[in-house]
């Protein structure tokens, strides 16, 4: 974990009082149990590396609680087509004034 992260981590952490001192940007054996004990005591598995729902709980990811079915939502942005492919498709209405159909 990249130094910056680790620093958001352990001020989470500490945030919420598992972690104790200042972030200090360095994920060391405190910050490793500091948090297990989160995932622990939220009933995730305890990983070596912070499991996702823990990140997002500390604030540290996306959130997707406005979703009905978060575990298969495609969370990713889809990609307008191409404005110019279709250019009649644009405007209901052709050079006349009278609608496409």
């Amino acid at each position: 974990m990249d130094s910056n992260r680790a620093r958001q981590v352990q001020e989470a952490l500490i945030r919420e009082r598992y972690l104790e001192g200042k972030a200090t940007g360095v994920w060391d054996q405190a910050s490793q149990k500091a948090m297990e004990k989160f995932q622990a005591d939220n009933g995730w598995q305890t990983k070596t590396v912070p499991d996702s729902r823990a990140l997002i709980k500390l604030g540290l990811g996306p959130n997707h609680d406005h979703l009905l079915n978060p575990d298969s939502a495609m969370t990713s942005p889809i990609e307008a087509p191409n404005a110019t492919a279709h250019p009649a498709s644009a405007d209901p209405m052709n050079s006349a004034g009278q609608p496409q159909y």
